[in-house]
């Protein structure tokens, strides 16, 4: 009778259960079952509880059938999930190609056009490190590559380090000392990407809705805008690595390999590394994270004002005479979804 209509627990007290509820953070926003419609905090939590090692056996059953191995979803029969999965699945760049395109220089795009009236609104970032250091071990950003929601390339350089290169890391990074001789300083690296991300707002005024700052996707976004010494404000960085729906079960992030190969169905990082790769895989990643349909609330989010101040209703008392669905309907998300930039 106590048992949470999102995760399914039960309790031998409702006390128990409103606890449970009180910091569990259920929601709508949660990757959920298609068949038994269990919320799991992760689509890693939901893959065990469909294909684990110890699944449930009806919802295993007809996942198997039916279910799209990429994005989770149930589809009416196993000829729709055909369709489907050959339609989910994405197939790789050609970074083969990419790599000796960039090492000929001929995708290298070190201007970005902020006049044109098509200037897209989400960008992926990635840099590719070199080492410094007495063993370089000291990460030198020597690469950097944004790319738009259409996979153009907005902008493509070799940067210079700041400091002395010990360790070009050839094997993955492809990059040779003659390819750093001429390249761009770091700080006008910094101050072009700067300007394009900001699109003409001050750092101070940029909101997540309604503003003119882009979007920037990435994965360990943090480590490569500490490396290019850029400061962005965190609401409008989508973080693949920190993105709780794609995170591991025992919250640690998951590798961009691991991502793109489980979800969008194809491999990356094999040899050379290419940052246009990584953006394309990224910016697939968040955009189908952007577009799952979920229910469409005023407040959303635990944290907005609106539902702070909501929290006297989870009074002990009055909260026990609730259904768990009740309890389910007031309770919200602890992070930020992003489905919600679909409706900025």
């Amino acid at each position: 009778r106590n048992k949470c209509a999102s995760c399914y627990r039960q309790f031998n007290k409702m006390e128990h259960l409103v606890e449970h509820m009180k910091i569990s953070y259920h929601s709508g926003h949660e990757p959920t079952c298609g068949v038994c419609k269990k919320h799991c905090r992760s689509f890693e939590s939901l893959r065990e509880h469909l294909i684990g090692p110890l699944p449930k056996q009806e919802c295993k059953n007809i996942f198997s059938l039916r279910g799209c191995r990429f994005c989770m979803t149930i589809l009416e029969s196993p000829s729709a999930r055909r369709i489907h999965q050959e339609r989910c699945q994405f197939s790789s760049v050609n970074s083969g190609l990419a790599t000796r395109m960039a090492a000929l220089g001929l995708r290298d795009k070190s201007m970005i056009d902020n006049t044109s009236s098509r200037s897209p609104r989400v960008v992926a970032l990635s840099c590719k490190m070199v080492g410094g250091g007495s063993d370089g071990s000291l990460d030198l950003c020597a690469r950097v590559c944004i790319t738009d929601e259409s996979d153009n390339v907005v902008f493509h350089t070799y940067v210079k380090p700041s400091m002395p290169v010990t360790s070009y890391r050839y094997e993955t990074t492809g990059i040779r000392p003659e390819n750093l001789r001429d390249a761009m300083p770091l700080k006008q690296v910094q101050r072009k990407i700067q300007e394009f991300l900001c699109n003409g707002e001050p750092m101070w005024k940029i909101r997540p809705r309604a503003g003119k700052a882009r979007i920037l996707v990435g994965h360990g976004l943090d480590h490569d805008l500490d490396r290019l010494q850029l400061e962005y404000p965190s609401s409008m960085i989508r973080d693949i690595a920190k993105y709780p729906p794609l995170m591991k079960t025992s919250k640690l992030s998951n590798s961009l390999k691991y991502l793109t190969q489980a979800y969008l169905g194809y491999d990356v990082h094999y040899g050379i590394q290419d940052p246009y790769e990584d953006c394309v895989a990224m910016m697939r990643l968040y955009t189908r994270m952007r577009y799952q349909k979920h229910k469409i609330e005023a407040y959303p989010l635990a944290a907005d004002a609106q539902n702070r101040s909501n929290q006297v209703a989870w009074r002990q008392s009055e909260v026990e005479r609730m259904s768990p669905n009740e309890m389910l309907s007031i309770s919200r998300s602890d992070y930020y979804c992003w489905c919600l930039d679909s409706l900025a």
